[in-house]
């Protein structure tokens, strides 16, 4: 490993904090049998001197699902931990994925860092430039690990170069939620969610004639314009999303950009919709007190915004609008993957490896799934009857699978990957507020934030150039 690049890498990322579905506490204890290795009865007789015994490998897992997703990874934990005499897993809450990511930076000298770490989509990119892990596709290979069993669209975002970096875990995409109670009393049909951008305005404004505003509310957060650009079958960077080679210039500012912030300002001007933020929990809020009729969110808020409006709506879902007439695309798949840090011993590294296995067995994704709400990433678990019976009492979660299925993946829909992503996202969010707030035409917020990402995109690249 090069710790002088990783530390050039350190100084050129300046990772800003990003919201996160999951809360950021997590107080679940590990069960006091997990981990307990089995032993042979021994003899009655006095005993000799005793044999070595071969100690498990000890792995130890950062991760930043806090919360009730914390408990269900400490489930997870326990139950790998209790089929396993070999390896032993500790998992260990980081806080959010900038502060987990911030941390191992720091322990890379020391190596007291963990085993394997959780690290959000948009930190791939960094992750490969540092040199400080080992690829999954060597014990992929080493195992002759059946990928196939694996969804094709959540693999796409982890694969560079024909080459799985990181393993999927906890996988997500934005759809539109949308109340049906609302719907009905503006005149709209509750089971015709808006598809296009056109469909959306012409809802939206129906929804507010007799309520300013109350259509709909989009957080401004830059994920969605992520998303939208996919959506459309765009690449948001140069050189194939920047996976046919290191990208170099952001594409913000082109056809997808304009139309989308043209359109979402429009929403808002004629007063179809209304402004709330960049906080998607405010929206989410909003939604859930009948102020708003739709908003955009991640699946895997689904189980909570219809539990949240349980009594007092029936919540509609929709997939992420686009354009009239755009190319075919699909949503980018959010979330993050696991790591294996290559300055551990190999059997550190297997052991870490094996617990990604475990993670990825049907029956461990079909609880992840139904306790999370994030995508199984195993095409088999669908078939638990859990998973069914789950299926069967949300049925809005069939949306979520369909439009995931949907997706045709492609550059534009295998995700743009660049090392100063957070980054990105603080500038895109930044150019909405400005177009939004009236302070520049879309257009010009556009152009101004492309050449932003652009200078911050070139400065990372410096320091990574062999």
């Amino acid at each position: 490993m090069k710790l002088s690049k990783l530390h050039g890498l350190t100084a050129a990322l300046a990772v800003s904090s990003l919201m996160l579905t999951a809360a950021c506490g997590n107080t679940g204890a590990q069960p006091a049998n997990a981990g307990a290795a089995t032993g042979k009865d021994q003899p009655a007789a006095a005993p000799a001197a005793p044999a070595d015994k071969k100690q498990p490998v000890k792995v130890i897992w950062w991760h930043s699902m806090g919360g009730e997703l914390g408990k269900a990874v400490d489930k997870l934990v326990a139950d790998f931990n209790a089929s396993h005499s070999d390896v032993q897993v500790e998992a260990v809450f980081q806080g959010t994925y900038d502060e987990s990511l911030n941390k191992m930076k720091a322990s890379m000298d020391s190596k007291s860092g963990p085993s394997m770490i959780q690290v959000y989509e948009i930190g791939s990119r960094f992750m490969i430039d540092s040199k400080a892990i080992t690829p999954v596709q060597k014990f992929i290979d080493q195992d002759k690990y059946d990928v196939s069993q694996l969804e094709e669209n959540i693999l796409g975002y982890y694969t560079f170069d024909g080459k799985l970096y990181s393993m999927p875990f906890n996988t997500s995409n934005p759809i539109l939620y949308y109340n049906k109670d609302m719907f009905k009393a503006a005149g709209l049909d509750p089971e015709k969610p808006p598809q296009t951008y056109e469909d959306m305005k012409k809802a939206a404004a129906a929804l507010s004639k007799d309520k300013p505003g109350a259509g709909a509310s989009l957080a401004i957060y830059g994920w969605f314009m992520e998303q939208f650009f996919a959506n459309q079958g765009a690449e948001y960077l140069d050189n194939g999303n920047g996976r046919t080679s290191p990208a170099t210039k952001s594409l913000l500012n082109t056809d997808a950009g304009v139309k989308t912030l043209t359109w979402w300002k429009d929403l808002v001007d004629s007063k179809a919709a209304m402004n709330l933020g960049r906080k998607t929990d405010d929206t989410k809020k909003a939604f859930l007190a009948g102020q708003i009729a739709m908003t955009l969110d991640s699946t895997a808020s689904l189980r909570g915004i219809v539990d949240g409006a349980n009594g007092k709506f029936q919540v509609g879902n929709g997939f992420l609008p686009k354009p009239e007439g755009a190319k075919d695309g699909g949503v980018v798949v959010g979330g993050a993957s696991n790591w294996i840090l290559s300055n551990k011993p190999e059997a550190e590294q297997k052991g870490a490896w094996e617990f990604m296995k475990f993670l990825a067995k049907p029956e461990t994704q079909a609880y992840w799934h139904i306790n999370t709400g994030y995508f199984p990433i195993t095409k088999a678990a669908y078939d638990q009857q859990s998973v069914k019976d789950n299926m069967a009492k949300y049925p809005q979660f069939k949306t979520a699978v369909d439009q995931l299925h949907a997706t045709k993946l492609n550059k534009a829909t295998q995700g743009a990957v660049m090392g100063v992503f957070p980054e990105a996202r603080q500038i895109v969010e930044g150019a909405v507020e400005e177009a939004l707030n009236g302070k520049k035409q879309p257009q010009q917020a556009l152009d101004d934030a492309a050449k932003a990402v652009t200078d911050k995109i070139n400065s990372y690249n410096k320091t990574v150039a062999k």
